[in-house]
């Protein structure tokens, strides 16, 4: 008896059930909820620098001339506009790079939160 054609005989059966045969390509959809985390976090760090800059101003402001203080709230807003330009010059590259590669809207904000069902 050939074992070669023992193996061609097994009659395997089909595996079924939910989740077996995802109805859809599954690299979109990751890639999908990739971008919409990046824009969201994207948005939230642009917020939160904003806000860092306002609360180093008035900082600045309260110092009342005492040099620690002021030194504190130097650092504050120096950092808040260096996060801020971060963000700036990540997504500006970002949206380069996907124009380069043939990737249109990358920063369409409505289309974001339409897809996220906002």
């Amino acid at each position: 008896m050939d074992p070669n054609r023992l193996l061609a005989d097994v009659n395997v059966p089909e595996i079924i059930g939910p989740g077996v045969k995802p109805a859809g390509n599954g690299v979109a959809a990751l890639e999908k909820i990739v971008g919409q985390v990046i824009g969201v976090l994207t948005i939230f760090a642009v917020i939160w620098f904003a806000i860092q800059i306002i609360l180093a101003g008035y900082s600045y402001i309260n110092s009342q001339g005492d040099e620690k203080n002021m030194a504190a709230a130097r650092s504050r807003l120096t950092n808040g506009v260096l996060g801020l330009t971060i963000v700036i010059v990540a997504v500006g590259l970002g949206s380069l790079i996907a124009t380069l590669a043939g990737i249109t809207n990358v920063l369409d904000i409505n289309a974001l939160f339409t897809q996220m069902g906002l």
